[in-house]
């Protein structure tokens, strides 16, 4: 492992120490050098701030994770159900990891986790929303829409101080797809042109 990389996990690593006894704000860049036993000028070689490195984690592990996935993945491309398999093994990863994402997704704000969590994962459920949908050009709104409301689903779950297991936020994600849909299929069949 090449020593810049090295250093990014010390320092990754006593962010994640400290997150477990105190919220983000309180942390600083010198009580994050200090815990890996490192000069701040180390830091800022490799982040521009904390808020850099909450980044990096998250990038760093979730590119893991998809990388992960990909055993998953029959030839041939995703199914429906190596979709869904790809969405459960991401928020197994959130669970895991829920006290280091419950106390970023707090901070709000210009370089925010929750801004970035937003970027990093959009592009990334287009396809999935396609599939979902079965159609190739999903409309901007629809996308928005159905993007929207997965990411808030999660934050919402993350950030909940009872938050259920992955297992069972994945079962109530599928429920509550499952009633939108039959309520909708059922309201458009009494009235076809209820769309209208």
């Amino acid at each position: 492992m090449a020593d810049s990389n090295i250093t990014k996990l010390a320092l990754s690593n006593a962010l994640k120490e400290l997150l477990e006894e105190q919220s983000f704000e309180k942390i600083s860049v010198s009580d994050i050098c200090e815990r890996c036993h490192m000069n701040r000028k180390s830091f800022y070689y490799h982040f521009k701030d904390k808020y850099d490195l909450v980044n990096w984690i998250f990038d760093t592990e979730f590119v893991e994770v998809n990388q992960a996935n990909a055993r998953y993945i029959q030839p041939g491309g995703y199914s429906f159900d190596e979709r869904w398999k790809n969405i459960e093994i991401m928020c197994d990863y959130f669970y895991e990891n829920r006290t280091f994402y419950r106390r970023v997704l707090k901070v709000d704000g210009q370089n925010s986790f929750a801004s970035h969590f937003r970027e990093f994962v959009r592009p990334l459920f287009r396809l999935r929303v396609e599939n979902l949908l079965g159609m190739e050009d999903v409309p901007e709104m629809v996308y928005d829409f159905v993007v929207d409301g997965v990411i808030c689903a999660i934050e919402r779950w993350l950030m909940d101080k009872n938050c259920v297991s992955a297992e069972e936020f994945m079962y109530n994600l599928k429920k509550m797809i499952q009633i939108l849909y039959l309520g909708l299929d059922r309201r458009v069949s009494e009235d076809p042109k209820w769309l209208e």
